[in-house]
């Protein structure tokens, strides 16, 4: 069928389809995503094993060769890279590019729990976690106050800051960095213990038991039943220094076990953990959180909820001095801002040089109608593809600006030479769409398979210009459909 005679001959359905194809368009524009580089999807998997006290001897042939035997027969497994330290390791896996990551964290997972029962029983459950090449963070931000210590704001960003930011849209985690930790410490009397015959290991196993809150069945209270609790815990340090610990045998004489206070064999403080890292700004300490973004989330959307959710933080608390210490965020906006600007600036450039070779107000201005109904209807298959605005796709769109214009301008030039050889208006459009139509085709196709296969390439380098190719081809695509509908 011959398109430019249908749309010549029905001029206002293929002006509506084109209306249709940019409203459908400025709405995929407006529901895609911002952000710097394009999610990357790589099957990387992370297996973290942790063993408190255990050597970094004992970690490797009890832990990391189990493992690493475990998931070496999986199908598809490039390397395997392992890193063993104090009481943990930790063992990456990485697979083929080609292999879905889903179906990789799955079968690592399997063979995880096929070896679990060989591996030490006080071993902690392994933590199986794909590689997130978005979780780096976008914000960070140190807090004081004039009402609160570094344990209280320390546990204040803990509790309630990273509440309210993990509910703002985009933000996928909050990361406290510094400040301190409450640790209640039972610091043990040798003296004492060896005196009274109590061990370490008696007195850590009744710790161990004190803190428990379990179901306890149900009992019949009237004519209903009730669900009950078995509730044994301690809620201050002066308390637990009060529990009496069980000092093992029976009395010689047949009478019940021998019992101490806790605080007579050892000194029981409601203090603070050690430091293991901390955060300076301006070289003095302070207590700060850094924001993630989720995967598949705008950085820019992400930025502007945070700061949105601790202005209304800091109005409900006075007392709360929050500054930023790091903004990604920002740079990603100037980003986008400058691409757009270009991108404007190289449409409009296009249009210029195309009034200075053709000298034709009515070719101008076809042209400069053809740019924006190729580039905005491209949106349409980006978002259907789950692209989003970055870089990537923005360099695809600032290097084809120019070429979306090639086949309206054959388009018009043929017709206006058919319309000098003294045929009307209509007749010059059907004769000229049609005699050039085959050449602009194939044209348009020359340039799509040289764009388009570039969203194939394998290796890191393919999951990047995946974006890169789609985007240039549909956008080229869409300026034949507009050469061949619209312009005659």
């Amino acid at each position: 069928m011959n398109v430019s005679s249908w749309s010549i001959k029905n001029p206002i359905a293929a002006i509506m389809v084109f209306v249709l194809l940019t409203f459908a368009g400025v709405i995929a524009y407006n529901s895609m995503k911002v952000q710097n580089f394009p999610d990357l999807d790589v099957p990387n998997i992370t297996i973290t094993a942790s063993l408190p006290g255990a050597s970094p001897g004992q970690m490797e042939t009890d832990v990391a060769r189990k493992l690493e035997n475990a998931i070496a027969s999986i199908n598809g497994l490039k390397n395997i890279y392992t890193k063993v330290q104090d009481g943990v390791a930790t063992i990456t896996a990485e697979f083929r590019l080609e292999k879905d990551t889903q179906e990789a964290l799955d079968e690592v997972r399997s063979a995880v729990s096929q070896v679990r029962a060989d591996l030490p029983g006080d071993l902690r459950d392994p933590v199986i976690n794909k590689l997130n090449l978005s979780g780096a963070p976008v914000l960070a931000y140190t807090i004081a106050s004039s009402q609160m210590d570094d344990e209280a704001l320390s546990w204040f960003v803990d509790d309630t800051i990273s509440r309210k930011l993990i509910a703002v849209k985009g933000v996928g985690a909050v990361t406290r960095v510094g400040g301190v930790n409450r640790e209640v410490r039972v610091a043990l009397d040798a003296g004492k213990m060896q005196s009274l015959g109590v061990t370490a290991s008696q007195v850590s196993r009744q710790l161990s038991a004190i803190q428990m809150d379990t179901a306890g069945g149900r009992t019949n209270l009237g004519s209903a039943e009730q669900p009950v609790r078995t509730l044994a815990t301690v809620k201050s340090a002066q308390e637990l220094a009060q529990m009496e610990i069980a000092l093992g045998d029976a009395s010689p004489t047949g009478g019940a076990a021998r019992r101490v206070r806790l605080d007579q064999v050892a000194t029981v403080q409601d203090t603070i953990a050690e430091p293991r890292s901390a955060a300076l700004l301006n070289g003095k300490p302070v207590v700060g959180f850094e924001i993630t973004r989720s995967k598949g989330a705008s950085e820019v959307e992400a930025g502007r909820g945070v700061r949105t959710a601790l202005e209304e933080l800091k109005k409900s608390r006075p007392d709360l001095q929050i500054t930023e210490a790091f903004d990604f965020v920002t740079p990603v906006e100037e980003e986008y801002s400058a691409s757009l600007t270009l991108l404007i600036e190289g449409a409009l450039l296009a249009v210029l040089v195309v009034w200075l070779f053709l000298r034709d107000w009515r070719a101008t201005i076809v042209s400069s109608i053809a740019l924006p109904l190729s580039v905005i209807p491209a949106f349409i298959g980006m978002a259907y593809l789950g692209f989003s605005i970055n870089v990537v796709t923005l360099l695809a769109l600032s290097l084809v600006i120019g070429i979306l214009v090639d086949d309206a301008i054959v388009e018009v030039e043929n017709i206006e030479r058919h319309i000098r050889m003294g045929k009307t208006p209509y007749q010059a459009a059907m004769e000229a769409a049609d005699e050039i139509g085959l050449a602009v085709i194939a044209t348009t196709f020359t340039l799509i398979a040289v764009f388009l296969p570039t969203a194939f390439m394998s290796g890191i380098a393919g999951k990047f210009f995946k974006q890169f190719g789609w985007t240039a081809a549909l956008a080229v695509f869409a300026s034949l459909v507009v050469a061949r509908m619209l312009t005659p």
